[in-house]
């Protein structure tokens, strides 16, 4: 194919990588932003870890700790050092275990604030060891700035909306199929809306060329034109949208023989500008569509449909696997049950 791109998010010359899963990475520079997504995540770990290295000790010894950083150690102190170290476990949880952790390190940045009033507070009372409280103010000071710097990265590279407005969504699955299986499947593209929900129709033009309609936020539907850009038998297919589209967008999936013979490992790369630009694509995740999870959910069908021939629904899932709609089900309580479970 040799049309020009559309003049978006597309215009970009793209250098591919692999990320820290394996998947495949695109990025104007693979030493730019892709670096800094790591390095931010790895500060939110550091300051994650730290949190809870803290919060035991303030939660299970809290006299110790209130004499080690100058505090007077009365009940009422010892309460509150207590709830300090609450906090912190929490916020370290948080950090650790979320895949966006920017709202509980701005949490932490605002708890390091109490912390300097508090220690303020102690080290102008007089009472316990005003040197250890300044000089513990010091520390949380320092300990402020990292948790500051790190809740802008990462409020900044966990969102896959960029300035833009253009959406990334990545995600890979072991298929237990041959490469050729499931390119041959997946290069049908009328065979998408079957594991794709959010696709309603894929038209087959000819000549790499193929009309889509997929559904919107709020019962809406956009549609747009597209062109294969590669196709790898076995390997690798890659599409792009024509000039003029609704939703302009690229795409790739790559199709690699999984280590030990287990079949294929299937990594799908998406970028798109959403309908409104970064707002419609806050919108769609407020109503629970948020593309990153949409794309892994997609695999999952995938998966079942090459090898179970279908994809596996129930009352609750009747559009096969979908995680949101499987967070909000209830153990044993079929859709459309009124009673308790029994």
């Amino acid at each position: 194919m040799t049309a020009d791109p559309p003049a978006s998010i597309l215009d970009a010359p793209v250098v591919d990588q692999l990320d820290d899963t394996g998947s495949r990475a695109t990025s104007q520079d693979p030493t730019g932003p892709e670096r800094r997504h790591g390095l931010a995540e790895r500060l939110a770990a550091g300051l994650g870890w730290f949190s809870l290295a803290l919060g035991v000790p303030q939660l299970v010894a809290p006299g110790r700790v209130n004499r080690l950083v100058g505090v007077e150690d009365t009940p009422r102190n010892r309460a509150i050092m207590r709830g300090v170290g609450l906090r912190e476990l929490g916020g370290g949880a948080g950090v650790l275990t979320k895949p966006r952790p920017g709202a509980f390190l701005a949490a932490r940045v605002a708890g390091d604030a109490v912390d300097l009033a508090l220690l303020g507070a102690a080290a102008r009372s007089g009472r316990g060891d005003p040197g250890r409280a300044r000089t513990a103010a010091l520390a949380v000071a320092g300990v402020t700035l990292l948790d500051a710097v790190a809740a802008r990265a990462n409020s900044r590279t966990a969102d896959p909306t960029t300035p833009r407005g253009a959406v990334r969504a990545r995600s890979r699955i072991t298929v237990n199929r041959s490469p050729d299986e499931a390119y041959g499947y997946w290069r049908d593209m009328r065979n998408l809306p079957r594991f794709m929900t959010h696709l309603e129709e894929v038209e087959v033009i000819g000549g790499g060329l193929s009309r889509w309609v997929a559904a919107a936020p709020v019962g809406r539907t956009v549609a747009w034109r597209a062109e294969l850009v590669e196709d790898e038998p076995g390997r690798r297919l890659s599409w792009r949208s024509l000039d003029g589209s609704e939703v302009p967008n690229r795409g790739s999936v790559d199709f690699t023989p999984a280590p030990g013979g287990r079949g294929t490992e299937v990594t799908v790369d998406l970028v798109f500008e959403p309908p409104a630009g970064a707002v419609g694509a806050a919108v769609a995740r407020l109503f629970g569509e948020d593309p990153a999870q949409q794309v892994k959910d997609d695999l999952r069908r995938f998966k079942q449909v090459l090898e179970a021939g279908g994809v596996v629904r129930s009352d609750g899932t009747p559009e096969g696997t979908r995680t949101g709609r499987l967070l909000r089900q209830r153990p044993a309580r079929p859709t459309g049950a009124t009673g308790e479970a029994t």
